[in-house]
């Protein structure tokens, strides 16, 4: 299956973001899922299951309970595709944020009483 098989589906995106904070039993994993998807706890396990299969998450045994955990490599090479594009958002991010920083430059001397008033 292709990375972006594997991340186009809503819920294995949410459980990969419920992943980078750390590892999380299955249980836990299943009940957040459960609650913001309304899917079963089967549903989820197939989830875990394509996620681990192709390599974006690991699992393992601690006693009774399965630990998952976020395999940042074929996150790596999603991020090394998606380098060839960033060239078409990067200027309009950078834009964005001479913006905003002008913004906040002219409020404060505003309110600093040493701004010119239009």
């Amino acid at each position: 299956m292709h990375a972006f098989d594997v991340l186009g589906d809503p819920v294995r995106r949410r459980i990969l973001e419920l992943l980078a904070g750390g590892e999380m039993t299955s249980g836990g994993v299943c009940a957040v899922i459960q609650e913001e998807f309304g899917v079963s706890q089967p549903a989820v396990s197939q989830h875990l299951k394509v996620l681990r299969d192709n390599g974006f998450a690991t699992v393992r045994p601690e006693g009774a309970r399965r630990l998952y955990a976020v395999k940042h490599e074929p996150l790596r090479e999603v991020d090394a595709w998606l380098d060839h594009f960033r060239r078409f958002w990067t200027p309009h991010l950078d834009a964005l944020g001479t913006e905003l920083a002008r913004g906040k430059r002219e409020r404060r001397l505003r309110e600093s009483g040493d701004g010119s008033e239009s």
